[in-house]
């Protein structure tokens, strides 16, 4: 079912259901209003019989306060009076219907001759007079009738006008709900510009406003999906290239000693080739990444262990020793919440970085140091440009004898954002070396 017919269905039905309870409100206070009126003249109408009666015109005397007032009827009135002894002194042509009710003072509801009436009592002060005034009760009913005709009457008669009122106004309600409904349906899939929101009712800004939100993001996740195919296709280029010209070189090599060192040139290639895919696949799902899947204490011995044993083969390879200087006693660890997993493929490309750039014969140190974390080498400081340069993909320093993909720097920059770290690079206290620094924001 259509919102538009949904809408008009609950009108349709809460309207009468409404209006009902409004009539039966209003019946009511018509019916108190009735009675009161009514009551007022009947008890104005006893007080009239009795002052004929001379009883409560003695010199000196005021006329009693009468009872509360209840209920009373214009038409088919009836009156009639008794004096002490129970004689009837006064009757009318319905009031000798009127029981005497020594008793009785203010106003009775009671059956005569099959029918409700309701009779106002009036005692004189000292008794030698009583009065009764009454009217039927379908005098009043009747009225009530009338008055509550006169409402439902008109309001049957303009119904099929609200309804056509009530069908216009949702139509109309509903407009900028299909003005947003057509625009989405003539966009094509490559168009994600926000929906414009401020002319859009108050109700509809919510939904507008997670609609564009998701616009940017499907935005942000096509552009990183059309960089991460144009990179893969710009830098797997080369690498291909080489890998197919030594494969023929290797085909084409006749002593064993030719054979070798084409198979040796073709191994080192392929192991470019995959430190190239591995590490644009761990970039591409770190981007992907808005927040940490999940966030604990970091282990950091463990973490120092893996990264170490994973760069071991390399430093070995280029005679550098590895060095680790854990703070004081007592004193954590760049104490930060994370992930391990991610924290260990950071650390193992700082170490990486920092071992296949320093001297051969060198150390590389990892220093913890209160709420910083270090990665100190003795290479070359880094000139002012090439800091300036760090963290774009695929770049990499001229004149470098070490393979590497140049993504190393902007995979730690990107896990270190999710740990709100900030990465620094500069040189030692006496100007000399590289030290990548990584701190709390």
């Amino acid at each position: 079912m259509s919102l538009q017919r949904r809408l008009l269905l609950y009108l349709l039905v809460c309207a009468p259901v409404v209006w009902s309870i409004a009539l039966g409100v209003s019946a009511h206070r018509a019916r108190h209003e009735v009675n009161e009126l009514f009551d007022t003249e009947i008890i104005r109408l006893a007080l009239q019989v009795q002052s004929t009666l001379g009883d409560t015109s003695a010199p000196g005397r005021t006329l009693p306060r009468p009872p509360p007032a209840g209920e009373a009827d214009l038409r088919d009135l009836a009156i009639a009076a008794w004096n002490r002894q129970g004689e009837r002194q006064l009757v009318d042509r319905e009031g000798a219907l009127l029981p005497r009710r020594a008793d009785a003072s203010g106003f009775v509801d009671m059956s005569l001759g099959g029918e409700p009436w309701r009779v106002y009592y009036l005692p004189s002060p000292q008794g030698d007079w009583l009065v009764a005034a009454g009217q039927k009760g379908a005098e009043r009913d009747e009225l009530v009738r009338d008055l509550v005709y006169s409402q439902l009457v008109p309001w049957l008669l303009v119904l099929p006008v609200l309804l056509v009122a009530m069908a216009w106004s949702v139509k109309r309600a509903l407009l900028p709900l299909r003005a947003l409904t057509d625009e989405l349906q003539r966009r094509s899939a490559e168009d994600l510009r926000p929906v414009p929101a401020h002319h859009a009712p108050q109700e509809l800004q919510p939904m507008l406003q997670a609609m564009n939100g998701l616009f940017s993001r499907i935005g942000h996740t096509l552009e990183r999906e059309r960089r991460f195919t144009a990179d893969a296709a710009h830098e797997l280029r080369t690498p291909l290239a080489v890998l197919r010209a030594q494969w023929d070189v290797l085909k084409r090599s006749r002593g064993e000693a030719e054979r070798a060192a084409a198979s040796a040139r073709l191994d080192a290639g392929m192991d470019r080739l995959d430190r190239l895919v591995t590490q644009m696949l761990a970039l591409s799902r770190l981007e992907a990444t808005e927040q940490l899947p999940q966030a604990s204490a970091l282990p950091w011995e463990l973490i120092v262990e893996q990264a170490m044993s994973d760069v071991l083969p390399l430093a070995e390879r280029r005679h550098v020793e590895l060095d680790c200087e854990w703070p004081p006693e007592g004193t954590p660890p760049l104490p930060v919440r994370g992930d391990a997993a991610l924290m260990a493929v950071l650390l193992r490309n700082l170490l990486d970085n920092a071992v296949r750039y320093a001297p051969e014969g060198s150390t590389v140190r990892l220093r913890f140091a209160g709420d910083l974390l270090q990665v100190i080498n003795d290479g070359p400081p880094l000139s002012a440009e090439t800091r300036a340069h760090l963290g774009e993909r695929f770049h990499r320093r001229d004149g470098q004898l070490e393979s590497g993909s140049g993504l190393g720097v902007s995979i730690v920059q990107r896990i270190a954002a999710l740990h709100g770290l900030q990465l620094h690079y500069g040189a030692r206290d006496d100007g000399d070396g590289v030290v990548a620094t990584l701190l709390s924001r």
